[in-house]
């Protein structure tokens, strides 16, 4: 299995820069042991946001407490996901209910809003469970010399540029005000397998992959390749089906992932950094989509019947983590899908059993990545999923309906601890798609909802303004979010613009076509909805094309309620 004791390292050096403090402790350490990252999120004249989360290095915790003092005269004012005390300087945080157990290798992560005046420095020393947290050196095994290009690394995206794919800056750069995002890093999405060589006039793989060698320079650079053809594709959706039936798993590795696999391995490009993001949108729906589910679709049931997601994901695992320079990242759907107790530890082990099916190990899993192509917020900063109202929780208002998670950095963070458990490297990467979960604009809540009713609170403060989670078609009033940066925040790899903004999900009538892409009614902004949204309208924007094709209306609508604004 590759080891990522290097990421550990790359975040001191982060550290220094963003003030999040982290360490490691040595192999052989005593049985206690701990790491703590602590980030000012967001800061202004009196106030700040802060993020924690703590690692246990040690044996496994059952109930714990986190201490601080703090250097300057910050009071904390409000916390989530931890009970927080603050007597003069020192700071206590205890675990609430879901967070208290910690495994060796497991985190939990909580915030607080608080005050300040003067200065807002960092906190020195974290002390769980009274024991000193970052004590030790930072990397125990440190490579003699630093890699050399192509050498795997712990985090591909430290210390490297990212890949801007010259067709889709283009286009944006052609739109007006495009220019000011037009040369940000996307992914080049294989959608089919004539998109290896090229579709028309459109660059192939390789042609993408030249391209990256002249960006490149003497530096380091990512390339981001979406791996999405299975056989059967996304059974529980219309628009962005496939042109592989669900039987054609022979074609789909020998047509498809094979001549992948074969221009990845050319030595031209081993200097490349290239990320894979495996087949979005599959895995889940074997959990969720499924009878005797009220959700379940035909096709879907087809699928986990005959079991070729699972055999196509190991097969494109095995294959291409064959490549030293090739980090293969596999979707793990989003919170307002998998974050619900029945549908998000069952899916940890889909994925499992898929990273060892057709030759694939959990070593040739570098990380996962959540929300491709989806619109959940980041973070919600205006309630917590431990937030009541008049004594009724957050998770039974309508908009959260009893999932677990509120956004998607609590949902990567917590995705990431259970894999761990599981089997997966304790040093896991996570990816968060942010290309279009930013919700700015007028219509952004700027403090909580009142607090007249729990529904009131919670639709009141949220970012999210979808009518629904479950909607996902072209989304009316979403905006551009995070820009793409690495390491913003513990265990997370990289936030990254995985769905190119711009690129329609799906088209909002019925269009024939030769890419088997058919018309799925949430893509129909008149559509009132299937048991998947509640039987909610559809939210979706008008006039859009098929999925795949440039959507100028959505685009810049995307621009124009982008968080951070451009």
């Amino acid at each position: 299995m590759r080891s990522r004791t290097a990421l550990l390292a790359a975040a001191a050096l982060t550290a220094a820069a963003t003030g999040t403090a982290t360490a490691v402790t040595a192999p052989g350490a005593a049985a206690a042991g701990c790491t703590v990252a602590y980030t000012v999120q967001t800061q202004w004249d009196s106030g700040f946001t802060s993020g924690v989360t703590v690692t246990n290095t040690g044996d496994p915790v059952s109930g714990w407490n986190l201490t601080w003092t703090f250097a300057g005269n910050q009071r904390v004012t409000q916390g989530w996901n931890a009970d927080l005390a603050q007597s003069g300087a020192g700071v206590t945080a205890r675990n609430v209910a879901h967070n208290g157990t910690l495994a060796t290798g497991a985190s939990a992560s909580f915030g607080f809003n608080a005050s300040y005046s003067g200065s807002n420095a960092v906190p020195a020393t974290f002390k769980l469970n009274g024991v000193t947290c970052n004590a030790g050196p930072v990397d125990p095994d440190p490579p003699t010399d630093p890699p050399g290009p192509g050498a795997r690394v712990d985090n591909p995206y430290a210390g490297a540029k990212v890949y801007v794919n010259p067709e889709w800056s283009a286009r944006a750069a052609a739109e007006p005000g495009g220019s000011r995002i037009s040369d940000r890093p996307t992914g080049v999405w294989l959608d089919r397998t004539a998109a290896i060589e090229g579709v028309g006039s459109a660059m192939g793989l390789r042609d993408h992959l030249d391209a990256a060698l002249t960006q490149k320079g003497a530096g380091e650079l990512v390339v981001q390749l979406v791996i999405y053809n299975l056989p059967g594709r996304d059974c529980s959706a219309l628009a962005s089906n496939g042109e592989l039936g669900a039987t054609e798993i022979d074609r789909y590795k020998t047509q498809y992932i094979d001549p992948i696999a074969a221009i990845l391995a050319d030595q031209k490009y081993a200097g490349l950094r290239i990320v894979t993001t495996v087949e979005i949108d599959s895995l889940p729906n074997l959990v969720t989509n499924v009878t005797p589910r009220p959700t379940a679709t035909p096709n879907c049931d087809t699928m986990k019947a005959n079991g070729n997601y699972q055999k196509g994901v190991g097969y494109a695992l095995n294959k291409l983590g064959d490549a030293p320079n090739v980090y293969n990242y596999v979707d793990a759907g989003h919170h307002g899908w998998l974050g619900w107790d029945d549908n998000f530890g069952p899916s940890a082990e889909i994925f499992k059993t898929a990273a060892t099916t057709e030759g694939a190990t959990l070593g040739d899993v570098h990380g996962f990545i959540v929300n491709t192509a989806n619109y959940s917020a980041l973070k919600e900063n205006h309630f917590t999923i431990d937030d009541s109202v008049n004594g009724v929780s957050v998770r039974q208002t309508k908009w959260v309906d009893w999932n677990r998670y509120v956004d998607e950095l609590s949902y990567a963070q917590a995705m990431r601890a259970k894999l761990v458990t599981l089997g997966f490297d304790s040093n896991l990467g996570m990816l968060i798609d942010t290309s279009r979960n930013g919700w700015g604009g007028a219509a952004r809540p700027a403090a909580p909802g009142p607090r007249t009713s729990a529904d009131a609170y919670v639709d009141g403060g949220r970012y999210d303004r979808r009518i629904h989670l479950g909607n996902w078609c072209n989304q009316s009033g979403a905006g551009l979010g995070e820009r793409p940066q690495a390491a913003p925040a513990a265990g997370i790899d990289a936030y990254v613009w995985m769905k190119p903004p711009g690129e329609s999900d799906g088209s909002s009538k019925a269009i024939p076509n030769d890419e088997g892409k058919g018309f799925d009614r949430m893509c129909d902004p008149t559509y009132e909805g299937n048991p998947r949204n509640n039987n909610n309208m559809s939210g979706a924007l008008a006039d859009s094309p098929l999925s795949g094709q440039w959507f100028s209306g959505q685009f810049q609508e995307l621009m124009r309620n982008a968080y951070p604004a451009l």
